[in-house]
């Protein structure tokens, strides 16, 4: 076969090839921007150069305890200077870094430890009490290591050694090596599913470094922006931006609790210019008193995601000086992968029309190869009529490497070479998408998604309970809110508080049902429940 000129005699090697990896930007930032401020957190201000010498400690550390290439090191942390630079310094020893959400049930973080095979926990706390807990449900436990926040006094220390101790046996001046192979896994995200357990989603090198980059672009973020994190770094990475904000030599501006008045007294102290997060963040901060919000005289840039934000909420940020940017994405595409750019033949709409056009999911980022709304059997692409529904397939260089211990599962997800998003859309005419239901039953409140199947099967567990349906509620405050619909045994008696206390008890408080609704559920001849009635009694 004639290869073609251009392939005789022009053979890769390393001159001109480099696996691409995220880490290579924190090393950049470094060397070009030793003095420039990196991490803000209370007193802690550390400059690039102080902050890539604590990664390169964090991983000969890890290395030197017997972390080898492909071992899982989990971190459960709020946002703080540690969680950032577990990011580096986790991938620089060759591991994978599991970030797990702060808000789970003890159980699930233990099965997350366990399925994952974690060695190393780092952990904070705040965090004590579930992780305690998760502990005394593993057999095969990790090393743990105690995030020290100076700034935080309350819970205890359960780990084996403190993070700065930890650290301290490492080398600044760590020699690590990029991955030869950018295929190789940097993160291990879960995300809630359709069944009770979740799936661990696999990041590579090549998609983390391309979405970090394809952030930047999307957003138009300069170099040195100033990032304030609102939006946990357990979210897919923090949507890939801690490798954004380091390509940038920008500024991270850590944040423990996401309160609407610390977010403003942040964004006016330390001229904060970007900051991402659900659209409950928003909320809060449009509901803050006049003379809170008064006195941001720069333009700060907010990307949200998940159900659009109301169009009063977006008035109300936008007459503050914040530009809203809505985007769309799933842990299984490193984060945004679709945003709603913004086309300068909009500006003369009224601020109605403007805040709709805002709402709509978008077009495909930078970064993001193939985007379509086709027919979910056939897989044919529908006409871009703002009418025809079908589902999104996304295909492309940001897509996971696939479900970890799922083979089938991700065959599944790949079946026609597209991604599956389970999510349902229409396709406008200038190729905005515009999401219209969920054919998964999975309902994001507040950022978080959860499976409305695990709450089910929590509440058929009451033995005063016979039959259950859980669907999305829409909520002014939180988007979405899970809602249940219940059937008694014969005889049984049971309160809205009293089914609210036995989920609190099972389950994680953000899954437990906002609504209760005492019914006969309806069927169809074939005994299948009948959601989307539900979906419409749940609005009633």
């Amino acid at each position: 076969m004639n290869e073609g000129i251009y392939d005789i005699n022009l053979p890769q090697n390393m001159a001109n090839f480099e696996a691409l990896s995220p880490v290579t930007f924190i090393e950049r930032a470094a060397s070009v921007h030793p003095n420039k401020l990196a991490v803000v957190h209370e007193g802690i201000r550390r400059n690039w150069k102080e902050t890539y010498e604590r990664c390169c400690q964090l991983a000969d550390a890890l290395i030197q305890h017997g972390i080898n290439k492909g071992d899982t090191v989990s971190i459960m942390c709020p946002n703080l200077p540690e969680h950032f630079e577990a990011h580096f310094g986790v991938p620089m020893s060759g591991a994978v870094l599991n970030s797990i959400n702060t808000r789970l049930d003890a159980a699930t973080v233990a099965f997350i430890l366990e399925h994952s095979e974690a060695k190393i926990l780092i952990t904070e706390k705040e965090m004590s009490p579930v992780v305690k807990e998760a502990l005394m449900l593993m057999k095969d436990k990790p090393f743990v290591i105690d995030v020290e926040d100076p700034s935080y006094t309350e819970g205890e220390l359960i780990g084996d050694i403190t993070y700065d101790a930890f650290i301290a046996k490492g080398d600044s001046s760590f020699a690590w090596k990029n991955p030869s192979n950018e295929w190789d896994a940097i993160t291990l995200n879960y995300t809630s599913g359709t069944t009770g357990n979740p799936k661990g989603v696999v990041y590579h090198h090549r998609g983390a470094y391309l979405n970090a980059v394809s952030n930047a672009m999307s957003w138009g973020m300069p170099n040195q922006a100033r990032y304030l994190w609102t939006l946990p770094m357990f979210h897919c990475n923090g949507w890939c931006f801690p490798w954004t904000v380091a390509a940038l030599a920008g500024v991270n501006v850590c944040l423990r609790h996401v309160r609407p008045e610390r977010v403003m007294q942040l964004v006016k102290e330390e001229k904060v210019d970007h900051l991402c997060g659900a659209p409950i963040v928003l909320s809060m901060i449009t509901a803050l008193p006049d003379e809170d919000k008064a006195g941001v005289n720069h333009t700060v840039k907010v990307m949200t995601a998940g159900a659009p934000p109301p169009a009063s909420v977006i008035q109300g940020m936008e007459a503050m000086g914040f530009a809203i940017t809505h985007t769309y994405g799933l842990t299984e595409t490193y984060g945004p992968c679709v945003v709603c750019e913004w086309n300068d033949e909009w500006d003369d709409h009224s601020d109605d029309e403007k805040a709709k056009l805002k709402s709509r999911q978008g077009v495909r980022a930078p970064m993001q190869e193939g985007l379509m709304i086709a027919d979910p059997v056939d897989m044919k692409p529908l006409p871009k009529d703002g009418k025809s529904i079908g589902e999104i397939f996304l295909r492309g260089n940001i897509v996971m490497k696939g479900y970890l211990k799922n083979t089938k599962t991700t065959e599944e997800a790949f079946v026609g070479g597209w991604f599956h998003t389970g999510d349902l859309a229409v396709w406008h005419e200038d190729n905005y998408i515009e999401i219209k239901d969920r054919s998964k039953d999975i309902i994001i409140s507040g950022g978080e998604n959860i499976s409305s199947i695990e709450i089910e099967d929590t509440l058929v567990s009451h033995p005063s309970i016979k039959d259950v349906a859980v669907v999305a509620k829409k909520d002014e405050k939180w988007g979405e809110v899970p809602c249940a619909f219940i059937g008694l045994n014969e005889g049984a008696v049971l309160t809205e508080e009293e089914i609210i206390d036995f989920c609190r008890e099972k389950m994680a408080r953000f899954k437990v049902p906002k609504k209760i609704v005492f019914v006969d559920l309806p069927r169809t001849s074939t005994g299948k429940v009948q959601k989307f009635i539900l979906r419409e009694w749940a609005e009633q």
